[in-house]
């Protein structure tokens, strides 16, 4: 008689890698997250940083030199440089209107550490960024660490605005402005005025670096549409990391 074959047994799997959930056990959701005035807002002041950098710097070093009786390159770059910064204050203030109008997740409770909850979010966070867990914290909207830190970015642009509008009303010597912002000049020399708008602007260069590499790296390993979900406003989640931001957990 021929040998009876006996089935092998079934392969062990390593103690760190989690078993799959079966289909139907935890589904994967899509969550309606970022707002229109977010995601408006967000690349309002995206392009308009690219605008006011690029022309904010030739006023500070004219990188190229157009000849002609007709041209008036730097008066053109300071126009569309003051443009731009009518474009970008108009759109901070819009986000902060929406701090106190808009969606759990674009309030201002979103973005200061508060509850135990986002404390807890925060050192998760920092535990990934050095190495110290393999995936970044599941998060519905900002994570906390990210969070705070946009707060202290809009802090920032705060600061921008008003020495801009300083610099400005000190270029124009009268007017509505210098009601508004004149004050500012008086408390502070305007050289440093200048220097602190001009410096702020290598900030924001170092913080949208990290900002689109962070976001690209949270979004191919979370798998979770993050990049896409500025453009459509929503991301997919699991239904269990829903349910429990809902409960405060």
């Amino acid at each position: 008689m021929g040998a009876v074959l006996q089935p092998l047994p079934p392969a062990r799997r390593p103690a760190e890698v989690p078993v799959p959930a079966q289909p139907g056990d935890d589904p994967i959701i899509r969550v309606y997250v970022w707002e229109v005035p977010v995601r408006l807002v967000h690349w309002t002041i995206f392009f308009a940083l690219i605008v006011l950098s690029v022309t904010g710097y030739y006023l500070y070093n004219p990188f190229f030199v157009v000849r002609g009786q007709t041209a008036y390159t730097l008066a053109t770059m300071r126009f569309i440089h003051e443009v731009t910064a009518f474009v970008f204050t108009a759109a901070f203030l819009v986000r902060i209107y929406w701090f106190f109008v808009g969606n759990d997740y674009a309030r201002w409770k979103a973005f200061i550490p508060i509850t135990r909850q986002q404390r807890r979010g925060v050192g998760e966070m920092l535990k990934y960024y050095l190495f110290l867990r393999w995936m970044a914290p599941d998060e519905v909207g900002h994570n906390p660490l990210a969070a705070s830190v946009y707060l202290l970015i809009y802090v920032l642009f705060l600061v921008q605005i008003l020495t801009g509008f300083a610099l400005y009303q000190w270029l124009l010597g009268s007017g509505p402005l210098t009601a508004m912002f004149g004050w500012l000049p008086r408390l502070i020399n305007i050289q440093y005025l200048r220097e602190t708008h001009f410096l702020l602007m290598f900030i924001f260069f170092a913080f949208t670096i990290h900002h689109v590499y962070s976001a690209l790296l949270v979004s191919l390993e979370a798998a979770n549409g993050l990049m896409g979900s500025i453009m459509s406003g929503h991301k997919f989640v699991r239904r269990s990391i829903l349910r429990k931001e809902q409960r405060g957990e």
